[in-house]
């Protein structure tokens, strides 16, 4: 499976500056198989060694930090040869070693030569916690599960995605059937790697629900063994209640959903937690959509989407017929699966989302990202009509600013205001740019 992160992967090889790389990214998002895979491709050997099931890795790091001693023992527990330049040195849930995330900081000073990488499912919340951070002596990139784009190549519609990233919308029209039904697969599959490549191979849509399942029983279990009780207790009210959050008119997140009388401080940390975690996505509210938007932040005010949306589906217990045989709109849903969706793909895309909201009227703006000269709205929408209440009348007294909609309709083009096929999402956005947009 093709991985849009190989790329920076390469450059961070291939760089005069490299540093240690921190990979980041939830549970079984392809974390390991990306870091290995890129190994086998890129160097003469690999030597590999996950620090959860290593147990000589527990006290490795506490006596000091001589890198000949470590590199020796690298050596000794994975039965490989180093070379400097030739090896990459791959240490999987590094967090599972004590001082093992700060160790790196002496590979990057005393033996820049050395190729290292180091990943875990909760590395985010290690670094976020007690464990001492060699700010500026690591590099560090995200993966995501993978998007539409992604999704489509592993399914071998390669000449599919070709045509899509033409920006051609009227070469793309005649397959709009073909795309839109892939789109579908997706929002009931999503992009945890295991289960896409389950769905290519088997077809099993059972097999698909029991492994998600069985990821989400994985949070559940990390969740448990990596935060105290009562944090436990929250973190699993706040994951609980994100279906019945996303599925309301208004997606902002309400404490009382989670937990009747609750208030801001009782999930503060809880939140913060899956933030860490990179278990959800939080999408904060604008004051005023104008440049930067991060200006206009209002902290009180947020949306809380989940890491994937075949995860979200499989918690809201959504069957399969509702996404795959309705021909037209996904209206048991709501648009919940489609703004899941929209979100998980700019957020992969590298962008950092907003949204907009009048407390005077029902005005709502979905998401809102910076451009080159000025925001750009997004709304979003989970069938064919392409009536835009909000962002009509927002574009209406903001002569200035152009607005975007996704929706299962097809290319449409309207003054300020255009419609986009859903399945075009991540063909338009990438490494926190924006292509092809007429």
């Amino acid at each position: 499976m093709r991985r849009k992160l190989y790329k920076k992967l390469l450059e961070w090889k291939d760089s005069d500056n490299r540093k240690p790389l921190l990979l980041l990214g939830a549970r079984q998002v392809g974390k390991t198989w990306l870091m290995k895979e890129f190994g086998r491709n890129e160097y003469e050997n690999v030597v590999y060694i996950n620090c959860d099931e290593e147990p000589l890795t527990r006290n490795l790091f506490m006596n000091d930090y001589d890198i000949d001693r470590l590199i020796l023992s690298f050596q000794a527990i994975s039965g490989q040869s180093i070379v400097a330049g030739q090896t990459l040195i791959i240490l999987d849930e590094l967090q599972e070693a004590p001082r093992g995330i700060h160790a790196l900081k002496y590979f990057c000073e005393n033996a820049p030569g050395y190729h290292i990488m180091a990943a875990g499912s909760l590395l985010g919340v290690t670094i976020a916690g007690k464990e001492s951070f060699p700010v500026g002596k690591v590099d560090m990139l995200h993966l995501y599960p993978m998007d539409f784009e992604e999704f489509m190549e592993a399914a071998g519609e390669d000449k599919l995605s070709d045509l899509l990233k033409l920006h051609e919308p009227s070469i793309v029209s005649p397959f709009s059937p073909k795309l839109t039904e892939l789109f579908r697969q997706y929002l009931y599959v999503g992009g945890m790697p295991e289960i896409v490549l389950s769905f290519v191979e088997k077809k099993d849509l059972a097999e698909v629900r029991t492994l998600q399942s069985v990821i989400l029983e994985a949070y559940r279990k990390d969740i448990s063994k990596h935060a105290s009780k009562t944090e436990s207790i929250r973190i699993g009210q706040v994951l609980s209640s994100l279906p019945s959050q996303l599925s309301k008119e208004n997606k902002k997140f309400i404490y009382g959903v989670a937990r009747p009388g609750s208030r801001a401080a009782d999930f503060e940390l809880a939140i913060q937690w899956l933030i860490d975690a990179g278990l959800v996505y939080k999408v904060p509210r604008v004051r005023k959509v104008a440049l930067p938007l991060k200006f206009y932040e209002d902290i009180s005010a947020f949306k809380l989407f989940f890491l994937d949306v075949g995860l979200l589906g499989c918690m809201s217990e959504i069957s399969p017929a509702s996404l795959l045989l309705d021909t037209d709109s996904i209206t048991e849903c709501k648009g919940m699966l489609t703004e899941e969706y929209v979100c998980q793909q700019l957020i992969a895309a590298g962008f950092t989302l907003y949204y907009w909201a009048n407390d005077r009227s029902s005005a709502e703006l979905d998401f809102v990202i910076d451009s080159s000269l000025n925001p750009l709205p997004i709304e979003v929408k989970a069938s064919t009509n392409v009536r835009s209440r909000s962002l009509t009348q927002f574009l209406s007294v903001n002569p200035d600013i152009g607005g975007i909609r996704f929706s299962l309709a097809d290319y449409i083009r309207q003054e300020r205001l255009t419609n986009y096929p859903l399945y075009m999402l991540p063909y338009y956005f990438s490494n926190g740019e924006i292509f092809g947009m007429p």
